[in-house]
């Protein structure tokens, strides 16, 4: 097959059901020859932040020299972002050379997998046939049931920031969510875990303590930001001083911090990971939609935030680099997200907004979502496409001003491709 009938095939409509359970994941990969079981493991769960700590983490080990895969979702300008190995993506030779692998295995199933699951086989075959020291394996949905969660007791298990996300899969309150992604907890593991309020924190020592894990809790008293600029963040995190982390967002130092406690958890179980490769990773880490800047002249700021925890993040970073100053929003979300609630907490930042559709069939519709807008007081104007969206919002905004696009990572590459064509005029 060629990339693009590749990508065809992965995304067929056959391929998209949402059916819980890990039995398809591991008879697929049962006749790939267990794959994962081959591999060795930092695995990531968490509502926001994810990406983020994984992409840190990743970066932390490749630099203390091990080979380091690293499978994340969604992905934000091409599908091989989802499977990297030391930061360069998987081929399209070998992604199509896989698949071809899978196809037959993932056809004679009479429960056929969901896309996911035959994406995490993609990414299993992947690592094993490159024979990378350890993978940095974000979940993609919840946890428990997680089609990633087929691995055994992975090297350290990392629990994220949790927040209100998914909730008609995962459960209606913070604890439930925490209970549903402490899933990937498993015997005798390592287990790093963010910061939480006190229910969160005990459904997860108690998933611990079931199974006989170890939990640290990142203490956010030892993060200490120096430093907020657009470039990236300053900080110390017990006794590392003067650390930088190219990621703008203000909650980027505890997801770094985090990272760097689990690669600690990692030193335990005979990792060598020296401080300088902690230092030096975390200095390069890249990590595309996360509060980035995409242009200056006016600053135009590219954010996935897509839930009320991350619009929250989002909104202090935005108050720590702009104070009171009224910016220019592009916005476009999911129609099953809490937008009052997400649109509620921007609304006061904001001068205007400009909405559009995002190219996702759970997408809301720009015009609706103008109406919400308005309906909280603020102005409002649908757009045709992201890219109207885009070049009005810049215009809107004139050189002194700043345009932040948020709502879902599902159209952050419509949104930078609209910006790069904005400044070829």
């Amino acid at each position: 097959m060629s990339y693009e009938s590749t990508l065809e095939y992965i995304h067929n409509v056959k391929w998209q059901k949402s059916k819980p359970g890990l039995s398809r994941t591991r008879e697929l990969l049962a006749a790939l020859g267990n794959p994962e079981k081959k591999l060795k493991f930092v695995h990531i769960a968490g509502t926001n932040g994810k990406g983020s700590t994984a992409a840190c983490t990743a970066a932390i080990l490749q630099e203390a020299g091990y080979k380091t895969g690293l499978y994340t979702s969604p992905y934000i300008i091409r599908f091989n972002e989802r499977m990297q190995i030391n930061g360069e993506q998987i081929s399209d030779i070998e992604l199509e050379e896989i698949v071809d692998q899978i196809r037959p295995h993932a056809e004679a199933m009479e429960d056929i997998p969901t896309e996911f699951e035959m994406i995490t086989a993609v990414a299993m075959q992947y690592f094993y046939n490159n024979k990378v020291d350890i993978v940095v394996l974000e979940v993609g949905l919840g946890g428990e049931l997680d089609s990633t969660n087929v691995i055994e007791t992975p090297e350290c298990a990392v629990i994220t920031a949790i927040g209100l996300d998914h909730t008609e899969f995962l459960g209606d309150t913070t604890a439930e969510i925490a209970k549903t992604k402490a899933g990937i907890i498993k015997d005798g593991g390592q287990v790093a875990v963010y910061p939480a309020e006190d229910d969160v924190i005990n459904a997860i020592a108690e998933k611990c303590e079931a199974v006989n894990a170890e939990m640290t809790v990142l203490d956010p008293n030892l993060v200490k930001v120096l430093g907020v600029e657009l470039e990236g963040c300053r900080f110390d995190f017990d006794d590392f001083k003067d650390l930088f982390v190219p990621l703008a967002g203000t909650y980027q130092p505890y997801n770094a911090s985090l990272a760097i406690t689990a690669c600690r958890l990692l030193q335990n179980r005979g990792w060598n990971i020296s401080d300088e490769a902690i230092v030096k990773g975390v200095s390069k880490v890249k990590w595309p939609g996360r509060f980035e800047v995409l242009r200056h002249d006016p600053v135009f700021i590219l954010d996935g935030a897509h839930n009320p925890h991350g619009i929250k993040g989002a909104v202090e970073s935005i108050k720590a680099h702009f104070g009171d100053k009224k910016l220019t929003f592009v916005i476009g979300v999911m129609a099953d997200k809490d937008v009052e609630n997400m649109i509620g907490m921007v609304v006061p930042l904001a001068k205007e907004f400009y909405t559009a559709r995002p190219d996702n069939p759970r997408a809301m519709q720009a015009d609706e979502l103008a109406r919400r807008l308005e309906s909280c007081g603020a102005k409002a104007i649908p757009c045709d496409s992201v890219k109207d969206a885009v070049d009005k919002a810049i215009a809107a905004a004139n050189k002194d001003g700043a345009v932040v696009a948020l709502g879902s990572l599902y159209f952050s590459a419509e949104i930078r491709d609209a910006v790069a064509k904005n400044m070829e005029k």
